[in-house]
């Protein structure tokens, strides 16, 4: 998660507009025959450029020549200037695949995370939730909460020194596990309990849905049953807590998760390539989800089958959404503009800002983490907002002082700089999510084509 623009002089972003114009008014005056009646074929996708940013071009269409993934799409702004789309490749290996471009569908996995997360702070804004509200009062199974103390070898606990909060819900710092990071004899628990909030393919998909439980209100009382790695508030920790965010934003709106995001964030935004399940009659934009075997490319989740075209058993607020590129810059835009897109505001200024700020408990640092997850790595101070990391200090040629964001566990990325107004997406589909430097190479990759643009 790294932001590109975030250095841009402000007569590098005057070129960068100039350019763009250019570029649009070259595209009007086109024939309308000399124009591709439908989506190009695979064979020509190298006939496909950004005229504005040829190095990220360049970089993207050598990633697919060199077989290292099927397809990939970017998504680049600066302020209110149009949306600079990167593309190369198809949606998977197979012949007769479509193009990948800004509608292709991708697993976004973790970063429904910051959605999740500004549909609580929506709630934060609407009176019907605060920050350190305990989760107790929302849902009674939490108010009397265990912690381990022997997590590597048994069940043990005593009594938790504090309660959760809507705080601790939102930055990883509720004492919660993850069934991708946690070990020893907790990780048991949850799988035997179910506490599986995500989705691979269609064959783990039915062993899962078989313990899984069948609702979010479900989800968070079972999680209540188990004991947590550590003192609320106390230590940063990679979890499922916006999954159970998920269930609390359904209790508290009166309605449910899917249909709250739907009607405050997806709709306003003009999000309309964002899914929980995805629609028949839009499978022909899903793209194919792979993961390695050695240096072999295998599929993982074929499109054709994939388990996002059946309803899962409820909508995972922590790794649960299919979305395009175009989708989610929208998003990223309207944080960007605090809280307002194309004339539609969806949450006020002073509430995007506090999202998007430090909102750690005293005491407590995030540093990173990797390992498949897709998260974000911490070259410097770094906090965590409602959902996202965030950065506390400048980064030299690189990320922006309060630069917020994350990533997913196949290979995407999401950022925005809202004090330089910059925003980027990155959308692939791969396990694991490091098997290439994309997040150092793009932004670099980026970087020339900005300093290209910029006066000398």
């Amino acid at each position: 998660m790294k932001p590109v623009f975030g250095y841009v002089t402000t007569a590098a972003v005057a070129v960068l507009a100039a350019t763009i114009a250019s570029g649009q008014a070259q595209q009007r005056a086109t024939p309308p025959q000399a124009r591709a009646a439908g989506p190009a074929p695979v064979a020509r996708l190298p006939m496909r450029r950004n005229a504005v940013l040829p190095t990220t071009q360049a970089l993207f269409d050598g990633y697919v020549r060199s077989g290292k993934m099927p397809g990939i799409v970017g998504a680049f702004g600066v302020g209110d200037l149009p949306t600079q789309f990167v593309t190369a490749g198809a949606q998977g290996l197979e012949p007769g695949q479509r193009p990948a471009d800004a509608d292709t569908l991708w697993r976004v996995y973790s970063m429904t995370k910051p959605i999740t997360g500004m549909a609580a702070m929506m709630l934060v804004e609407d009176g019907k939730l605060s920050l350190d509200e305990p989760l107790g009062d929302i849902f009674p199974a939490f108010r009397s909460m265990k912690v381990l103390t022997d997590p590597d070898t048994s069940l043990a606990s005593r009594p938790a020194a504090r309660p959760i909060t809507i705080r601790n819900l939102l930055t990883h710092t509720a004492g919660l596990g993850y069934n991708i990071i946690t070990k020893g004899p907790l990780l048991k628990e949850y799988e035997r309990l179910g506490i599986l909030p995500g989705a691979v393919n269609a064959a783990v998909e039915v062993q899962a849905h078989q313990v899984r439980p069948k609702s979010l209100a479900e989800f968070a009382n079972r999680v209540a049953t188990l004991p947590l790695i550590a003192d609320p508030g106390t230590k940063w920790s990679y979890s499922i807590g916006l999954d159970v965010m998920g269930a609390v934003v359904e209790k508290v709106s009166g309605m449910s998760f899917e249909r709250f995001v739907q009607t405050r964030i997806f709709t306003p935004l003009g999000m309309t390539r964002s899914y929980w399940q995805v629609p028949r009659d839009r499978q022909g934009l899903l793209s194919t989800n792979y993961t390695f075997v050695g240096d072999k490319v295998v599929p993982l989740d074929p499109a054709a089958t994939s388990t996002f075209l059946d309803a899962p058993s409820f909508a995972y607020g922590g790794a649960g959404l299919v979305m395009s590129a175009r989708d989610y810059d929208r998003f990223l835009h309207m944080l960007q503009d605090e809280g307002e897109l194309d004339g539609v505001r969806v949450m006020k200024p002073e509430t995007v800002r506090l999202a998007m700020s430090n909102l750690l408990p005293a005491g407590v640092f995030f540093t990173g983490i990797g390992g498949g997850t897709g998260g974000t790595q911490a070259p410097v101070p770094m906090g965590f907002g409602a959902g996202g990391s965030v950065y506390l200090a400048d980064k030299p040629n690189g990320p922006g002082k309060g630069t917020y964001g994350w990533g997913g566990a196949a290979g995407t990325i999401a950022w925005v700089d809202p004090v330089k107004r910059a925003r980027g997406t990155v959308m692939v589909n791969y396990f694991p999510a490091e098997r290439w430097p994309t997040r150092a190479q793009i932004p670099a990759a980026l970087a020339q084509d900005v300093a290209r643009l910029a006066p000398r």
